[in-house]
């Protein structure tokens, strides 16, 4: 199944959380912990990975803590999840190209969907580049019957 782990949720959680507040205010880890039920010690882990990222940045000080570095439109779904979890991969031989002779899956030579499965992980990265943060951010829309 393909789902986010809780560090990228936690990530997301927290990048929603600071997109609402104003440009010039920060959260702390724990503040947003606290408010989420996340737990403290990994959302503290999850922003430092963010702010290596460029994702938020780490304001130092009695009043420190975190703001987005950047505006959410600027904020992709791909580099948010890579930064947490590393590469997006839907199958073992994604990390390798369908060519190569060094792979780690024992059937690529003879697998059938190898080629499909590349094409779909790379429609994947790219619908994940697409989205941003802002889009997250836009309330649900309802279709009336």
């Amino acid at each position: 199944m393909l789902s986010f782990s809780k560090k990228a949720g936690y990530g997301l959680i927290a990048m929603t959380y600071l997109a609402h507040l104003g440009n010039q205010e920060v959260a702390s880890a724990r503040e947003i912990a606290e408010r989420f039920g996340i737990p403290a010690s990994l959302l503290m882990n999850v922003l430092k990975e963010l702010a290596v990222a460029g994702c938020v940045a780490s304001v130092r000080g009695s009043h420190g803590g975190y703001k987005l570095a950047r505006s959410p439109d600027q904020i992709d779904l791909a580099n948010l999840v890579t930064a947490l979890d590393g590469p997006i991969r839907l199958a073992e031989c994604i990390q390798h190209r369908p060519d190569a002779k060094d792979h780690a899956c024992k059937v690529m030579d003879r697998c059938p969907i190898v080629d499909p499965v590349h094409r779909v992980q790379r429609k994947l990265n790219d619908f994940l580049k697409a989205v941003t943060l802002a889009d997250i951010l836009q309330p649900a829309q309802i279709e009336a019957d």
